[in-house]
């Protein structure tokens, strides 16, 4: 099954009439993961055809108002629901002080609200979720306030080949489901492992790197990430002013593209400097020529 990403933001600071601030929804197998909440992230949705109550996990990178100010609006609008659903939201040490500040900055029946608040201080790369399908991790990036970058992994499965496995007298069953769950099994008087009925699916692995300088965190989150979607709010001609906000140009954002074995890049979180994408796009491609410049509403599968 797919792992599909839907770019619902592409702008920095200031939104453009083309370009809303960041978010990020990911569609994996069928659950709906938010990497940030920028203002206007709801109607994003809306516009999208994505069914903002399927949100159950939201990363945020960092607390500046353009990755957060839509968070209160698409919480409400999930505790509208007839049954609303738990949504957890991770993000920097800070981020329950910071929610409960949202949560008293308007009225609402927030009793119907099922969150989970959940705080991450990685040292290094650390883990901030697993299950079964995935797991995310998450590691501080160098930028003004504490942030983020996440990397979302999925797992590798076994993909048992049935011919295999009825050669060796297996049918459909408890014993399949075994070796699929990676177990050895008993049957006839033989032992049957994994490796000898299946193949391994390596998984994918989407790394988001938001607001930050190009440091260490930022290259070893994205190593060998199938698809690396990465801030370049400048082009090399404005690299003192990305050096100034702690943001990235289009030369460093590539640079951790090569030097990572990322598979394909797509740069975002564009400067309100530039009114559209050409510039950009054409900068980037010389410098990694699998790259893309995002747009909102653009949908990549893994």
């Amino acid at each position: 099954m797919a792992i599909e990403i839907t770019m619902l933001g592409t702008a920095c600071m200031v939104p453009t009439k083309e370009r809303n601030v960041q978010a990020i929804f990911v569609d994996m197998h069928g659950e709906g993961i938010l990497f940030d909440c920028g203002e206007g992230t709801q109607r994003q949705m809306n516009i999208a055809g994505l069914n903002r109550n399927r949100v159950r996990k939201i990363f945020i990178s960092h607390w500046h108002g353009d990755h957060v100010s839509g968070l209160i609006g698409l919480l409400q609008t999930v505790t509208n629901n007839e049954n609303p659903q738990k949504v957890t939201i991770f993000g920097p040490r800070e981020t329950k002080d910071r929610i409960g500040h949202l949560m008293q900055s308007v009225s609402f029946e927030s009793s119907r609200l099922n969150i989970e608040i959940k705080e991450l201080d990685p040292v290094h790369i650390e883990k901030a979720y697993e299950n079964e399908e995935y797991y995310v991790e998450c590691a501080y990036l160098d930028h003004k306030p504490r942030c983020l970058g996440y990397s979302l992994v999925e797992k590798d499965k076994l993909r048992i080949q049935m011919p295999k496995a009825k050669k060796l007298g297996l049918r459909e069953g408890p014993l399949i489901g075994k070796l699929q769950r990676g177990q050895a099994v008993e049957h006839k008087g033989q032992t049957i492992k994994p490796e000898d009925v299946a193949t391994i699916q390596k998984g994918k692995k989407l790394t988001i790197i938001m607001d930050t300088q190009p440091c260490e965190n930022a290259y070893e989150l994205a190593r060998e990430a199938d698809l690396l979607v990465c801030e370049s709010a400048y082009t090399e001609e404005h690299e003192e002013k990305a050096r100034e906000y702690k943001h990235m140009t289009t030369r460093q954002a590539a640079l951790i593209a090569t030097n990572a074995n990322v598979k394909k890049l797509i740069i975002t979180h564009f400067s309100q400097r530039y009114k559209g994408t050409k510039e950009l796009a054409e900068e980037i491609k010389t410098f990694f020529p699998n790259s893309e410049t995002a747009y909102d509403f653009m949908k990549v599968k893994l």
